[in-house]
């Protein structure tokens, strides 16, 4: 993977690439001594050190960070409450963002909805039909609607269009810029974006992240150059892992991460602590360099105690009168 980071003044910089590190040596901008690290590396080397930083570089006009990707639509917005939190998105003229069906809140009167194979971005724009349908069913691999709708401002003033958060939790606003152009977070975490935003899936290449991550085979990516709004549930962590840092999380409570962070599963310990120590047989267990984010309270778990503390009867349905004095005693004379 051509990722590096550089230490400067013992500030992590990055990621950055091959090329770019060649050039910022050829014009004097780092030493032979400026220490790198990319994945694969077991400590900060000295470029000196690194033969593939040493080559000539290709051309002398400073590259991208990372390899260009599609633009997505300039947004601006702004997120409102605490716990249940919804994210409202203003609009200039011609401007657009696609989100899940079915979370639009409400929305300005010049903006207009249409509901579209895949997620409207360049690649599904210029593609055929086939195209189109590829674009679908990754999101149907990933558990979610065939169908995202766009909502697109068709009046000459700014317009304003409003998600809110299918459960509680945070909201958590990305600049893909920021994280690589692209990220990889659980498959039910996207919430909405700018138009341009491709989403995709990413398979995970270990059969052990596979079968035991928690967030199975398939998690989603969201790739480009624009703003995604990502939902988590409880309160959420970010945390900047240093390189070679680990960390080790519950396989629910990862949301996101980005490209940089190596992602694998780990047992938990002995056969005590993995049956009935509550936290399952494996964590998950992140290295960096890269950013990663939690969550407190995962869906699946929130979801389990709900379901834990219904009241049941032998048909597995919710009883009546739960909330009778009587309690339990009133299922003496249910027929």
């Amino acid at each position: 993977m051509d990722i590096w980071y550089v230490a400067i003044n013992g500030q992590q910089q990055g990621p950055f690439s091959r090329e770019h590190l060649r050039q910022s040596l050829a014009v004097g901008s780092c030493s032979p001594d400026t220490l790198v690290w990319r994945q694969g590396f077991d400590a900060w080397r000295p470029i000196a050190q690194v033969p593939e930083l040493l080559a000539p570089a290709t051309s002398l006009t400073p590259p991208l960070p990372y390899a260009a990707g599609a633009m997505a639509h300039d947004i601006d917005y702004q997120i409102f409450g605490n716990e249940m939190q919804f994210v409202e998105i203003e609009l200039d003229s011609q401007e657009s963002a696609v989100a899940e069906a079915g979370s639009m809140m409400y929305m300005s009167n010049f903006i207009r909805m249409e509901t579209i194979f895949g997620d409207g971005s360049s690649s599904d724009a210029t593609g055929g039909l086939l195209d189109k349908m590829l674009g679908a069913g990754k999101r149907l691999i990933t558990g979610e609607s065939l169908f995202t709708t766009v909502f697109t401002n068709v009046g000459s003033d700014k317009g304003k269009v409003a998600f809110a958060s299918p459960y509680p939790g945070k909201i958590i606003p990305l600049d893909l810029n920021q994280c690589g152009r692209k990220l990889v977070c659980q498959k039910d975490a996207f919430l909405c974006a700018a138009k341009g935003v491709a989403i995709g899936v990413e398979f995970q290449k270990k059969i052990g992240v596979a079968l035991f991550g928690g967030e199975g085979f398939i998690m989603q990516k969201l790739e480009g150059a624009g703003m995604v709004f990502i939902h988590a549930g409880g309160t959420i962590v970010e945390k900047e892992l240093q390189a070679g840092e680990t960390l080790r999380v519950d396989t629910g409570c990862l949301v996101a991460l980005t490209q940089t962070v190596h992602y694998d599963i780990e047992f938990v310990g002995g056969v005590k602590s993995a049956l009935f120590g509550g936290e399952g047989f494996f964590f998950a267990t992140l290295q960096g360099p890269g950013h990663v984010w939690l969550q407190s309270l995962p869906f699946s778990r929130l979801a389990g105690r709900i379901h834990e503390t219904a009241p049941q009867n032998n048909a597995g349905f919710s009883t009546s009168g739960e909330g009778s004095i009587l309690g339990g005693l009133g299922n003496l004379f249910e027929r």
